[in-house]
């Protein structure tokens, strides 16, 4: 049998292969948390697991049924029972995934008095047409995130197998969903190793009911320090505390500012583990670890992902003198996280007002210190070691009392709040570590099938009249309600669901070429001469780092890739110069996103310069707002791009395979710390993270990124618009590399926006 925390994929020869990492992929977890083999090519794999299906009945009735899911292949099942538990129990939904499926997971959200993950399923041609389920945890929903991505790959790798162009094409584009699938057999004959994610529903409940016994009815985005671009911090360790390491930004020091400090510790739990530590505001578990916010009230909470909260402290608990005539301390704060795709969780903490608790008598209103938790899972060195994770809890400190601390531990420093939120981490790991629970508790586990005829191959010939959108949507929840689901219903009124994330650009070195991109363009065809100054966009090109509202193109030397050797050690080497020239770039203001702008008439696409380039890759960054921005960069190549690399392949490829690889590498060179740790350095696949639509057309490809298609992307770039203009921003665009024939990575493109002003965005002429 597979340990737990490896996987085993069967190729159609029967030969079998073990793949070590993260569960729900083929292939070794990489940096933006996609796989790194193809989906499908060596076999398949199967997911199941205990999720929550809500929705609403035909009177308008809420539910919450817990359910056994059930993924073989592109074919999705629902259960009532376990089904390995009960062979003879035929499922109650079905259906398949179609490539029009769109996954999307909204976060956080408060049902039956507990909380829980919820994930969305959507037609992307047909908003009408939608389901959801629900997790305990925000890494089991991730990882049923990764599972459905896998099966999309799944069905993408099944239908290239066979059928003409034709067939492809009218399978991508057709809506018909209550139509009559054709027969497709599993290609992947003899699998019997399943991927387990979650727990049972006994052990949810079990832990639920521990938790819950004692509650009396008192009732927190994504980069690390391993990112992918290159940050002028030096961080300098300057005291070491029960085992926790604090830290100093000596270059933020010397920049004249506020002291950056931090406080950085190992916690023997993974990063799912200590997140769900963090965001519980169960008072009795917090007085455990945490002396700041223990007596936390959640006042409301945004899309999932945001939080406000109240809380109450006892000042002669962080006074050196206290007075018994001295009032408590009351403040307000929100807290924003979001989980990265590499399951890296990033939690902002910002001082708040709300008006359901205004300040009242008796208490004296204080402002929390802005802060940020980042939570990074280690690698594991062996199947057998248990999980640990990187904890780090930073925060910005305006007081001179700090330097007098790092001198002689100045107790007056020692009993103010900012003092008391870097021992967080220090009451975190002790809490943890005295509870094994945390140690072994693992989300996802590989276990044998019992059930022969499940996973045998014997699933064929199957006729699929539903995608499974369709098969959970709550007009067809009738046949569900009976017996069972009274039982269990009177089972979650006792107990809750369980509460369940710059310096390098200035230097004058020579600035290599990218040594991946040597056969991407055509050589045999001559160059065209690009000349960025007969195509102006309605943004300018900047005169330097100085200059504002404009843009500039720098070099990859900022920016971390993948090398040659990656799929065997992990090696990154520094950027190139990019392949692609940024000749223009349209800062424009839109009622509603706007799709295929390179169409329009006078798009530079369009215009006479613009059809003499052999080639253009339109990026449309499509910003919610009031009102909506588009910002559209345009990249153009001095020779045709040649159809056998991986930029031809991705230019002529499938959505799919478009979504798989299209990636982007995030950097805040100067502006606010928190907007920094918000938007971190981690490359990013676009297409996994937001909606994304490809235009391929003449000598064009456009790519909209409909950022306010997510949840988490909608708050991050809420708050970097609030600070927009003191911000300098650089992004790299790029082909993400998943076989040794793609690597190394090469940078296509690159930009600098510097402070850019929302008002001179130009009105755009549909």
């Amino acid at each position: 049998m597979t340990s737990p925390g490896s996987k085993k994929i069967v190729p159609a020869d029967g030969s079998e292969k073990n793949l070590s990492g993260n569960l729900g992929r083929s292939g070794d977890l990489n940096d933006s948390g996609s796989s790194s083999g193809g989906g499908g090519e060596g076999g398949t794999f199967e997911y199941f697991g205990w999720v929550y299906h809500l929705g609403s009945n035909k009177i308008g009735h809420d539910y919450c049924h817990l359910r056994f899911l059930f993924i073989r292949g592109k074919y999705v099942e629902m259960y009532k029972r376990d089904p390995h538990e009960n062979p003879d129990i035929k499922p109650i939904r079905r259906g398949v995934i179609g490539p029009t499926m769109m996954v999307e997971e909204l976060g956080r959200r408060k049902v039956n008095h507990g909380d829980v993950y919820v994930i969305r399923f959507s037609n992307r041609l047909d908003e009408r047409k939608k389901g959801e389920i629900a997790c305990a945890t925000a890494g089991e929903a991730m990882k049923w995130v990764e599972a459905f991505d896998e099966a999309k790959q799944q069905a993408e790798y099944a239908l290239s197998r066979g059928g003409t162009t034709r067939t492809k094409l009218s399978v991508e584009a057709n809506i018909d969903l209550e139509g009559h699938r054709p027969r497709v057999r599993r290609y992947a004959y003899g699998l019997k190793k399943l991927i387990r994610i979650g727990q049972g529903p006994e052990t949810l409940l079990r832990q639920s009911s521990t938790l819950v016994n004692d509650v009396r009815g008192d009732s927190f985005y994504g980069g690390g320090d391993n990112g992918d671009a290159i940050e002028a911090h030096e961080w300098k360790c300057v005291r070491t505390i029960n085992g926790v390491r604090i830290f100093e930004d000596v270059a933020n020091v010397k920049a004249g500012r506020g002291f950056l400090v931090k406080a950085v510790a190992v916690v023997e739990a993974s990063a799912d583990a200590v997140f769900e530590v963090i965001s519980k505001l169960d008072k009795h578990q917090r007085y455990e670890w945490d002396t700041v916010t223990g007596d936390s009230e959640l006042i409301d909470s945004y899309e999932g992902h945001y939080d406000v909260i109240y809380c109450v402290y006892d000042p002669k608990y962080l006074s050196r003198i206290f007075f018994r005539w001295q009032s408590k301390r009351d403040f307000i704060f929100s807290r924003q996280w979001v989980r990265g795709q590499d399951g890296t969780y990033t939690i902002l903490q910002f001082p708040a007002v709300h008006k359901k608790r205004p300040p009242k008598s008796g208490y004296r209103r204080t402002d929390i210190t802005p802060s940020t938790w980042e939570i990074r899972n280690l690698k594991k060195r062996s199947d057998a070691e248990p999980p640990s994770c990187l904890v780090t809890h930073m925060l910005e400190i305006h007081s001179k009392r700090w330097c007098k601390w790092k001198r002689t531990s100045y107790s007056k420093f020692e009993k103010t709040i900012p003092y008391a939120l870097l021992l967080q981490v220090a009451g975190l790991k002790e809490y943890i570590g005295a509870n094994p629970a945390f140690k072994y508790e693992a989300s996802s586990s590989v276990v044998q099938s019992k059930l022969s005829d499940v996973s045998s191959g014997e699933y064929v010939d199957e006729e699929m009249d539903e995608q499974f959108y369709d098969a959970t949507d709550s007009s067809s929840d009738e046949e569900e309600s009976d017996e069972d689901d009274e039982e269990q219903d009177k089972k979650e009124i006792k107990v809750k669901l369980k509460n369940v994330s710059w310096a390098i650009a200035s230097l004058s070195l020579k600035q290599p070429k990218a040594p991946g991109a040597s056969n991407v363009l055509d050589t045999s065809v001559d160059p065209v001469n690009i000349d960025p100054s007969q195509i102006q966009g309605s943004l300018r090109k900047g005169n330097g780092d100085k200059d504002s509202n404009c843009w500039n193109s720098p070099s990859g030397m900022g920016f971390m890739i993948r090398g040659k050797t990656y799929l065997k050690d992990n090696a990154k080497v520094m950027g190139g110069q990019p392949l692609l020239t940024l000749v223009s770039v349209d800062w424009l203001k839109v009622d509603k996103a706007v799709d295929n702008i390179a169409l329009h008439p006078k798009c530079l696409v369009q215009s006479e310069p613009g059809k003499k380039l052999p080639f253009i890759l339109v990026i449309n960054l499509q910003v919610p707002a009031k009102p909506n921005y588009c910002l559209v960069m345009y990249y153009a190549a001095d020779r045709p791009v040649s159809e056998s690399s991986s930029l031809g392949k991705f230019v002529n490829g499938s959505d799919s395979y478009r979504d798989a690889r299209f990636k982007l590498i995030p950097s805040i060179v100067q502006g606010y710390w928190m907007v920094k740790r918000a938007v971190g350095t981690k490359a990013c696949l676009l297409g996994k993270a937001v909606t994304c639509k490809y235009l391929r057309k003449d000598n064009f490809l456009e790519i909209d990124v409909d950022i306010g298609s997510s949840a988490v992307a909608r708050s991050v770039i809420g708050l970097v618009l609030g600070y927009v203009t003191s911000l300098i921003v650089d992004l790299a665009i790029l082909i993400e590399g998943k076989e040794e024939t793609e690597l190394p990575e090469y940078i296509l493109g690159t930009v600098r926006l510097n402070r850019i002003e929302l008002d001179s965005a130009v009105s755009f002429e549909e």
